[in-house]
């Protein structure tokens, strides 16, 4: 069997390609771009595509379904870029990856410490030999209400860590857990808005809560509410968190992802017009800290990532349970 490679990254995913591919039997073909119609035909003789963030829509759909392709394997969790639907209509199954959740869960936390310490005041003061303490005091995490949106993997990882400081924690999530019972208590999204002063999002992206944080959602929450974000940037409308950042509704923000983040983070950008007005405006608020999608990024991670992948296309080869199928 033979997987073709998309945005293969040379200096961390290749040679954990060829090594998980020695070890299930799976010949390999590698292209360090995204897929893209014109690239399509080099998977040409290829079963199976692993693949990372980038969007997989329907005319790139039919084209590699019209190639033999009978599965897509993005080496992330998410999988809201590949375009489920028309995956059905042509017959493509999808399947996406795992990895360990404490790296997202520590980065997470970091993300928090930095946003009610004011690290990014306190660090741009010491770049400049300024070491006054004048507006840098921060808060402990010990005296905080957090609510934890979503309680999977990622956010059970989350609760736990944070049972370690001491904090009251407040969850919700459609599908209630056993284990987040012993350290957190079950509530609903209104009461995490009206009790929480700091509020970090777990879920995947899905239409039913596109923009769930949102100008009326935000309006509910508490004065000065922290908002962390390390799962999906559609998660939030970026201008209503401008906006309540602007006027001290939110009192800072910790983003990892944000919207429209496709075909910008991992490449170098630097002599590029983005065309991302709010990004710009929240790299430039001193109460926020963004970070280019970098919570996964670890060691370990990116062997599973790619491991996962590899493992998800050979056991359907297989006709094997696929613990990782998504279509």
């Amino acid at each position: 069997m033979k997987v073709f490679v998309y945005s293969c990254r040379k200096f961390d995913e290749e040679a954990l390609f060829y090594r998980f591919a020695e070890q299930y039997g799976i010949e390999l073909g590698i292209c360090r771009e995204a897929p893209t119609l014109e690239n399509a035909g080099l998977a040409r003789g290829a079963s199976y595509l692993s693949i990372i963030t980038s969007k997989i829509e329907r005319p790139l759909m039919e084209r590699f379904a019209s190639m033999g392709i009978r599965m897509i394997s993005t080496r992330t969790v998410g999988y809201d870029h590949i375009d489920l639907e028309a995956a059905k209509e042509f017959g493509v199954g999808v399947s996406n990856a795992t990895y360990t959740p404490e790296c997202v869960a520590d980065y997470t936390i970091m993300l928090m410490l930095m946003a009610i310490r004011k690290m990014k005041r306190i660090m741009q003061r010491a770049a400049i030999n300024d070491f006054t303490l004048q507006g840098i005091q921060g808060r402990l995490l010990s005296s905080f209400t957090v609510g934890v949106l979503g309680t999977g993997k990622i956010g059970r990882q989350v609760i736990k860590n944070l049972s370690g400081f001491g904090c009251r924690v407040l969850a919700y999530d459609l599908f209630e857990s056993d284990e987040v019972r012993s350290y957190a208590e079950y509530t609903d999204l209104e009461t995490i808005y009206r009790e929480c002063d700091l509020i970090t999002l777990h879920m995947p992206l899905t239409p039913e809560n596109d923009h769930m944080i949102n100008r009326d959602s935000i309006a509910r929450m508490r004065d000065g509410v922290v908002i962390i974000n390390t799962a999906r940037g559609g998660l939030i409308d970026s201008q209503a968190l401008i906006e309540g950042l602007e006027s001290g509704k939110v009192g800072a923000a910790g983003l990892d992802v944000v919207e429209k983040e496709f075909g910008m983070y991992y490449y170098d950008r630097k002599s590029d017009l983005l065309g991302n007005r709010e990004l710009s405006i929240l790299r430039d608020l001193p109460n926020v800290v963004v970070t280019p999608h970098m919570a996964f990024y670890t060691d370990q991670s990116i062997s599973d990532m790619v491991g996962h992948s590899l493992l998800s296309c050979r056991l359907t080869e297989d006709g094997k349970e696929n613990p990782w199928k998504i279509l």
